[in-house]
């Protein structure tokens, strides 16, 4: 899958090149000053939805750890996915490892990442579909059909692939199938069987999955996460001199997020997400100029979120390291003056 990352890489680049020298950067970059510092706000109003998908999260955790560290996890989990290239799951593992942190429950842990990405994924399709519904709504006369079709037909023919993976999931036992294959492959021995419970995990995810109330107040929360999201748009545009409402704010961003998603394969959706949101943003009868100046303002918040988040994560571990270095130190000096008597 990397090789397809870095053949993505200069396509999204060029994208964005081609945008930027069409639309004039000299222009574009006016648009943007004219906002001046106000664009600013944009990047700690990214907490919040980020706090409601960490809400969501911890219901499947059964609130075991803090709303507080669960958001911060959440926000590295966004770093890595969006920023790194990690072809879109490199984030979870890292949650996982995160996670473990105070929760020492790995099969738990793992199965509530797990559902968690299944919940994410239905509301990325609820989204999205409520973005064509305002597509529709927004521009009615007929122009954006075949961009529509083209989304909806997208949107209808992936749908299999989510479906078949909740069914493999919630009976299949594919994890415990999968340590079998493992076990036979390196020996039952090997370093990599060590903790390894795929029969667990296999059970932590159907006990999940079975508790339909729980999976329903996971879904509307990221849902909402999602549509206080999009509430960047608005601001944003409304920062830009082109405000619009809030259900064209809603479609530009439920469609954006599709296709971004959809366009894996390009490392943090660069060039592509810029296209994106131009496309959508002119449906709505935004300029060329003010939709790529939106699109530009979407990718620099973006870039200092995550920055400051993968930044939080490296202070942390080094933190940690450090603190794993003293205890070791403390132990063997401890242990010396035991040593010396015998």
């Amino acid at each position: 899958m990397k090789w397809l990352q870095w053949l993505g890489l200069p396509v999204g680049i060029g994208i964005l090149i081609a945008l930027v020298v069409h639309e004039g950067a000299h222009d574009v970059m006016g648009v943007i000053g004219s906002a001046g510092p106000m664009l600013l706000w944009l990047v700690p109003f990214h907490a919040l939805p980020l706090l409601l998908d960490a809400h969501a999260w911890r219901l499947l955790l059964d609130k075991r750890a803090s709303l507080r560290f669960l958001w911060w996890i959440a926000t590295v989990r966004e770093a890595v996915n969006r920023l790194l290239p990690s072809v879109g799951v490199g984030g979870e593992i890292v949650g996982i490892r995160l996670a473990r942190w105070k929760m020492r429950d790995a099969s738990a842990v793992t199965a509530s990442v797990i559902v968690e990405v299944l919940v994410t994924i239905a509301v990325q399709y609820a989204f999205s579909a409520l973005g064509l519904v305002l597509i529709v709504a927004g521009t009615g006369d007929g122009s954006s059909w075949r961009t529509i079709g083209s989304i909806a037909l997208a949107l209808v023919l992936s749908l299999p692939l989510p479906v078949i993976a909740v069914l493999l999931l919630r009976r299949g036992g594919v994890f415990h199938a999968i340590e079998r294959w493992a076990s036979r492959m390196f020996g039952a021995a090997h370093p990599i069987m060590l903790g390894i419970d795929g029969q667990r995990l296999d059970a932590d995810l159907d006990r999940l999955m079975s508790r339909t109330g729980l999976m329903f107040r996971t879904f509307a929360w990221q849902l909402a996460g999602y549509m206080v999201g999009a509430f960047e748009t608005w601001w944003a545009l409304a920062l830009l001199g082109h405000p619009v409402s809030i259900g064209d704010a809603l479609a530009i961003e439920a469609i954006t997020q599709a296709v971004r998603h959809a366009a894996f394969m390009v490392p943090a959706g660069l060039g592509v997400q810029e296209a994106a949101v131009v496309l959508l943003a002119q449906l709505f009868g935004v300029g060329h100029e003010v939709a790529l100046s939106l699109a530009l303002v979407k990718r620099m918040r973006e870039v200092v979120f995550g920055v400051l988040a993968l930044l939080s994560w490296q202070a942390a571990e080094l933190v940690r390291t450090r603190r794993a270095v003293r205890r070791a130190a403390n132990t063997a000096t401890a242990a010396e003056p035991h040593e010396q008597v015998h």
